[in-house]
């Protein structure tokens, strides 16, 4: 990529980072598809299916629904494995090399998946293609972070989390044609699927041999003359002095010096590189705050009710009246809806901040889930006014969603790529994934035995940890939008973890930065 400069440069490399976010979407997505087909369902011992005419085809019945989410929750285990080890090996070895092992995990995880005989064979390979992911979960955001301006950062993930959803469109499309090969029993129906998504994997993969390091990774690792020339391209259209390429490089340079500052404070403080420091630590950098930060964010992203969503919503169309192929096109539908919404938070996620998306976006959340329940609950006890109260439903289903897509879809993968300083931001956004692997997993399971148990009221349950996330967010998590990744480290340096003790630390730092203090004397690191 040496011909490109500037925007054309991280337009490009974002792009490329997008064919692993949407490899991530369309893998999520895949198995709701799979889990629907009879072939797979009688090859794994799930269940059985039944004819029910031309209009439906053969129809799946699920006997063994704790073996069937083992089998889709293993994979989230793979997931928290992988991440860990791919922030060990993206500090040490680079970002483009972890993911390029991270592209090989998932190869061999998806060829191993779409050739399963048995129950043992697909969970070793849904392991194996969870290790993948977390390598690519806990790397591509960080890479995306790190080449992008401070001005642009959130913009750009939200972007790639546009392609995220799109992979889980297509993943639903492309399963529900397939469902009308043949008369719907195929092996093709279920172990296509799982083999396309070597297709993004392996473009992905070609594409890195063209594209350029983290320049902050390798001015950690000593590579500054790479380093600056890297960064002078990645900021060759971010001049003060329109047309003033002296005014250019002293952009690249002022953010050169800014990093390498913080590297050779970071140097001294290395005993915090590794996990278990990291979690237990203390110092003046609190790494240990930012963990607890990551991980519950991500956590608390899976209980404001998305998997729930996903789970309950079929089942709320069909009992509005809606036959199953109706129910299947309003599902495909939603997660259309689900994908436009997602460029909301491209243009607002650097506009509004963090913490405001994050608020408005659990209280459309929490309203709708609250209603979608309600109107559920109306739907059962009057069927006669199916048409009406499950019409209402299904809207409210939609509104969430979109919601969600706007707002708290993206920004909890965002901030742990903010967050941490530079000798541990591939651990730190590992964490992240940690607490999303552990939530996801942990309501995959929980998610049937709730709706089981206590049907539509599983609903306005979530709908409330929406309202309770509010004062978490306020009190806890402060602003990170428009600041560069290496000002970050002032905000954390507050003893406070309250945000307006951080805010008040903040900008008493930045002062003292300003008239002439090293950071290395304001900040002790730990």
């Amino acid at each position: 990529m040496m011909q490109l400069s500037g925007k054309r440069l991280v337009y490009t490399i974002n792009a490329v980072a997008g064919l692993a976010i949407f490899f991530f979407g369309y893998d999520q997505g895949m198995m709701g598809g799979v889990n629907t087909s009879p072939d797979y369902v009688r090859v794994m011992g799930l269940g059985f299916s039944t004819y029910r005419g031309p209009a439906e085809g053969y129809v799946v019945t699920i006997t063994e629904p704790t073996r069937q989410g083992g089998i889709v929750s293993v994979y989230y285990l793979g997931t928290l494995v992988g991440c860990l080890m791919g922030g060990v090996i993206g500090d040490r070895v680079g970002r483009l090399k972890t993911m390029m092992i991270g592209g090989v995990w998932v190869i061999v995880g998806a060829a191993l998946q779409c050739s399963s005989q048995n129950i043992a064979w697909i969970i070793c390979a849904r392991i194996i293609n969870g290790i993948g992911t977390g390598h690519l979960n806990a790397i591509v955001p960080v890479w995306s972070a790190e080449v992008a301006s401070h001005t642009s950062r959130g913009a750009f993930i939200a972007l790639e989390f546009t392609l995220n959803i799109f992979g889980v469109v297509v993943a639903y499309w492309l399963e529900f044609g397939l469902g009308f090969i043949g008369d719907g029993r195929s092996q093709i129906r279920w172990r296509f699927p799982i083999a396309f998504q070597i297709i993004p994997v392996l473009m992905f993969m070609v594409a890195l041999l063209w594209m350029p390091e983290s320049p902050r990774w390798l001015i950690k690792v000593g590579r500054t003359t790479e380093a600056k020339a890297l960064l002078q391209r990645l900021r060759a259209d971010v001049s003060a002095i329109p047309g003033d390429d002296s005014s250019i490089n002293s952009v690249a340079s002022r953010e050169f010096d800014s990093i390498v500052e913080v590297v050779e404070l970071e140097k001294k403080h290395h005993a915090m590189n590794n996990y278990w420091n990291m979690f237990w630590g203390s110092g003046d950098l609190h790494i240990a705050r930012r963990v607890q930060l990551s991980i519950w964010l991500q956590i608390i992203q899976e209980w404001v009710g998305i998997a729930a969503i996903t789970v309950y919503a079929p089942t709320i169309f069909a009992e509005a009246g809606y036959g199953a192929r109706k129910s299947q096109w309003l599902s495909g539908l939603n997660d259309v809806t689900y994908m436009i919404a997602t460029l909301f938070a491209v243009v607002t996620i650097d506009r509004w901040g963090r913490r405001v998306g994050l608020w408005w976006g659990a209280v459309g959340q929490g309203v709708s889930l609250i209603l979608a329940g309600a109107f559920a609950r109306l739907l059962k006890d009057h069927p006669e006014k199916a048409a009406a109260y499950g019409g209402t439903a299904a809207f409210f289903i939609f509104l969430y969603t979109a919601i969600f897509g706007a707002t708290w879809l993206t920004i909890p993968w965002v901030y742990p790529t903010e967050t941490f300083p530079l000798a541990v931001r591939a651990k730190g956004n590992a964490w992240g994934v940690v607490g999303w692997s552990i939530g996801n997993g942990w309501l995959t399971l929980l998610n049937p035995v709730m709706f089981n148990r206590i049907g539509e009221n599983t609903l306005h349950i979530f709908g409330a940890v929406n309202f309770l996330s509010i004062p978490i967010v306020w009190a806890l998590y402060p602003e990170t939008a428009n600041r560069t990744l290496e000002e970050v480290d002032l905000l954390f340096a507050s003893s406070s973890p309250w945000v307006w003790e951080e805010e008040r630390c903040f900008r008493e730092l930045k002062a003292k930065l300003e008239g002439g203090t090293r950071l290395e004397e304001l900040v002790k690191g730990g």
